[in-house]
């Protein structure tokens, strides 16, 4: 049976996630946690995998009931910020570890999601242990590191997921809550490298792209996706569904749109 396998939430973009046992989808259509916290440069940029590989010598852990981050750094000792009440300190300590004048900004409503109209990353068990076979350095934990999605459904086909882009795509619920596909996620860099050490897969694009397109679902609409270095879908909850709080084991069921 198709279920809500696993739920993830990112609550320093750029850095570890952690898993939940439930979480509520913000009136903004995000999960609540995820990217609530992100680090910013003097110019306004925010500071991610996407333009440093130095994200992944910090090891994280961050505790959703008081907004206390871990930190362990290469020097092996760990930090300790408390980012409700002295969030100052973290941000003097990532500006001297990455070399730049950071603050570190918060958005509980929304989150810094790189796409703020749309709603959680969605993936499937199954897609990333496909994934995970293409690529000899590659584990299916590895592949959750690297894809970073926020709900992975298990008990279904690899690439369920593209089937809820596209016209006349359906749409599909998690519980009580109800989720439209809106577009395919085009991937980045991060994929590429290695969660823990940021070392990068000779050739991962390449690899990526030819194994994605001898595996591409017939039932998938093509049409929806610009190209095949693309991996999850990026969903919206419906309105009147936000608010509503989302539990591992939940049933996913497919639902016809009109």
């Amino acid at each position: 049976m198709a279920r809500l396998e696993r739920l993830t939430v990112y609550p320093v973009k750029g850095l570890d996630g952690i898993d939940l046992e439930s979480a509520d989808v913000l009136e903004g259509g995000t999960v609540a946690r995820d990217r609530e916290f992100a680090l910013f440069d003097a110019a306004g940029d925010v500071l991610n995998g996407k333009r440093t590989d130095r994200v992944h010598a910090l090891e994280t852990d961050f505790d959703s009931e008081t907004s206390v981050l871990l930190v362990e750094a290469p020097d092996g000792e760990t930090r300790e910020f408390d980012l409700d009440a002295d969030r100052e300190r973290a941000e003097s300590w990532f500006s001297d570890f990455f070399d730049e004048d950071l603050s570190l900004e918060r958005d509980a409503s929304l989150g810094f999601v790189d796409r703020r109209e749309m709603g959680p990353s969605v993936v499937s068990t199954a897609t990333l242990e496909t994934v995970a076979s293409w690529f000899d350095e590659m584990t299916l934990e590895g592949a959750r590191r690297r894809l970073r999605a926020n709900i992975e459904v298990g008990g279904v086909d690899p690439f369920w997921e593209d089937r809820f882009v596209g016209a006349d795509a359906p749409a599909f619920e998690i519980g009580d809550v109800r989720f439209e596909g809106v577009t395919p996620c085009g991937r980045c860099v991060v994929p590429q490298r290695d969660p823990d050490t940021g070392e990068p897969i000779e050739g991962f694009r390449e690899q990526f792209v030819r194994k994605r397109e001898v595996t591409f679902p017939e039932w998938a609409d093509a049409d929806a996706f610009d190209h095949y270095y693309s991996l999850m879908i990026i969903t919206r909850v419906r309105d009147r569904d936000r608010g509503t709080r989302l539990r591992v084991d939940d049933p996913v069921e497919t639902v016809e749109t009109q």
